[in-house]
């Protein structure tokens, strides 16, 4: 469960970092945090089926640091990158 909420905190994050480095695909910060953390909880997720022993720890209800930073690494990437396409997206059906 806390690996979740790490995950999606990251994700919130890493959805607003995308936006401010790709100006003209922004969405604003509300719907780049709302698109972050959909990328995030993802994210986390994704990371946690590829690497079985993070899932392990997180499962358990012992956080190790490995666990932690797959969370949050997971979440800033998948917070990202479901921004940049939603604002790609949003830009080419403006035009």
């Amino acid at each position: 469960m806390l690996s979740t909420i790490i995950g999606l905190i990251s994700g919130a994050v890493g959805g607003n970092v995308a936006g401010s480095l790709l100006k003209g695909s922004s969405l604003g910060t509300l719907w780049n945090s709302v698109a972050g953390i959909a990328g995030g909880g993802l994210g986390a997720s994704l990371i946690g089926m590829i690497s079985p022993a993070a899932e392990a720890a997180a499962g358990s209800g012992s956080m190790d640091p490995m666990s932690i930073l797959s969370s949050v690494g997971g979440g800033l990437a998948g917070g990202g990158v479901v921004m940049t396409v939603i604002g790609f997206i949003k830009k080419a059906m403006a035009k």
